[in-house]
């Protein structure tokens, strides 16, 4: 049996064909359902996100099976496999594992450390799960993948560093502040960015927002959604001095907030830190009010590098996930191996121990004239000879599990002693 996988990803396969091949995670157990007959009943997953769709499969015969899962992609979704096939990944065996365990550890994500990921496959995992789709080898390796998981983000700091510009201006202000629970943040600007950064200033702790527009129905209507309060911006001087975080990104043509506008609003603070994220193009705020003490302004373009620097230190995290993964994967190679080796070994043994047993019956059979301590003898010669005859093929047999011929040696060993017509 073999474990495989077959998708295609963000990295070469383009968002239009990506769609026409997603699975609803609603609806998974149908396309489950059919996949058992492309696996021939063996274990399945589906995997399907904005990113990424992968068929998971425990298969008899490596070769077909991994055409049989391709041959399920095209087919399910009624497109032909010429289509689709140059952007098809497979793997199986490590590979698979591997791969299955940098997925889940988000080390082949889009976003190098996204926690999203993680979810989603464990999401998948349950759906088969309870379709009765999976069974003990699927369970384990999952179940293991989920552990590499968590141990990738625990062991190294992958998911500390912000990667977003909205949530790198977010840990900035924390470096600046520490505890943000007691401060009052002003939205300039009602758009997207805007919103996107006030979420996660409040996930933060923040709670006291103000909101300000040009059209103060949009700032109400933000400031709702975020328990805020909606501020006209014609009014901005006589709020701005509330402000220990200012997040401004309205298009305006020229800046809307000077030097002397902050001047004021420190000296109505007593000089208290302010600090300003200016994520607009061109700039709301002058430049110059970086030259003011106790003040802290962060362009787009500062935001940027401060991202890029995080981006390089997640993939520095990265290699240490991946060191992680690969003994991970050498553990379950191995657990893997067994599962196979075992039920062979105690069929040969079975075996020996028949013959054994006939043989010595047949032994005693014909002749009556032994003594108890003589039939002991005799049945612990016939052991010991069985045992020393076994011992060196079946050390060979674990030795070489892990390599190339373990498999082949695995197979000549149910051939020649027929352990497949054995089992009991």
């Amino acid at each position: 049996m073999h474990i495989v996988v077959v998708g295609l990803s963000h990295k070469v396969t383009p968002v239009e064909l990506r769609e026409r091949l997603y699975f609803p995670d609603t609806a998974l157990e149908e396309p489950l359902e059919k996949l058992a007959h492309y696996t021939e009943g063996g274990d399945r997953v589906i995997l399907s996100t904005c990113n990424r769709v992968e068929v998971y499969g425990h298969i008899q015969h490596l070769a077909h099976g991994s055409t049989r899962l391709r041959q399920f992609l095209s087919d399910y979704h009624g497109i032909p496999l010429e289509e689709i096939e140059p952007y098809l990944y497979t793997y199986h065996g490590a590979a698979a594992l591997r791969h299955l365990f940098r997925v889940v550890s988000s080390l082949d994500s889009l976003v190098v450390g996204e926690p999203q990921i993680t979810a989603q496959v464990k999401e998948a995992f349950a759906i088969a799960r309870r379709a009765q789709a999976t069974g003990s080898v699927f369970n384990q390796v999952f179940e293991r993948a989920f552990a590499v998981a968590k141990r990738v983000r625990t062991e190294t700091r992958i998911g500390e560093q912000a990667v977003s510009v909205s949530y790198a201006a977010v840990a900035l202000a924390k470096k600046i502040f520490q505890d943000l629970n007691a401060k009052t943040v002003l939205i300039i600007g009602a758009g997207e960015m805007s919103e996107l950064t006030a979420r996660h200033l409040i996930s933060q702790g923040v709670k006291n927002l103000l909101v300000a527009n040009r059209t103060l129905d949009r700032a109400r209507e933000l400031a709702e959604r975020l328990q805020g309060q909606g501020v006209p911006l014609g009014e901005l001087s006589g709020y701005l001095h509330h402000a220990d975080i200012v997040v401004t990104s309205t298009g305006a043509p020229a800046p809307i907030i000077s030097k002397a506008d902050v001047q004021n609003a420190l000296r109505l603070r007593k000089n208290r830190p302010m600090f300003f994220i200016d994520i607009a193009v061109p700039r709301d705020i002058d430049a110059t009010v970086n030259d003011l003490d106790n003040v802290y302004l962060y362009d787009i373009d500062d935001l940027q590098l401060v991202v890029q620097e995080n981006l390089r230190a997640r993939q520095r995290e990265a290699a240490l996930g991946e060191m992680i993964i690969e003994r991970e994967v050498e553990d379950v190679l191995r657990w893997f191996d067994e599962q196979q080796i075992v039920p062979a070994v105690i069929r040969l043994r079975r075996k020996a121990e028949a013959i054994r047993n006939q043989e010595l019956a047949k032994l005693f059979a014909k002749s009556g004239a032994f003594s108890d301590a003589e039939r002991e003898a005799i049945e612990a010669m016939a052991s010991s000879i069985i045992n020393k005859l076994l011992h060196t093929p079946i050390v060979r047999l674990k030795q070489e599990s892990q390599s190339k011929a373990g498999s082949r040696y695995l197979q000549a060993l149910r051939d020649l002693f027929s352990l497949d017509d054995d089992r009991q």
